[in-house]
């Protein structure tokens, strides 16, 4: 499956906008990328090995946070995840 990396994101995933990974599960692509990319897996979890808040998970154009099994939701080699980081501000 394909996970697009954010700008803020790509320096830590050798300058990539996108990995190609096998998993079964959202769960698995994600440590398929940090065992392939080792120093995003601080930038998207917490020391606790939990999803940091601020993180925001999209597999095809679902909010992975509102899906039934959440990151144990399976996936295929055509899916595709989108890392979006929470940007803060306003007025």
């Amino acid at each position: 499956m394909t996970i697009f990396i954010p700008s803020p994101l790509r320096l830590y995933a050798g300058g990539q906008d996108a990995v190609e990974v096998t998993a079964a599960t959202v769960a698995e692509a994600l440590e398929g990328l940090t065992q392939a990319h080792p120093d995003l897996r601080k930038h998207l979890f917490t020391p606790e090995g939990k999803l940091r808040s601020f993180v925001n998970l999209y597999l095809n154009d679902e909010d992975v946070r509102y899906l039934p099994a959440k990151e144990d939701t399976p996936v295929t080699s055509a899916d595709q995840l989108s890392i979006i980081p929470s940007i803060a501000g306003g007025d």
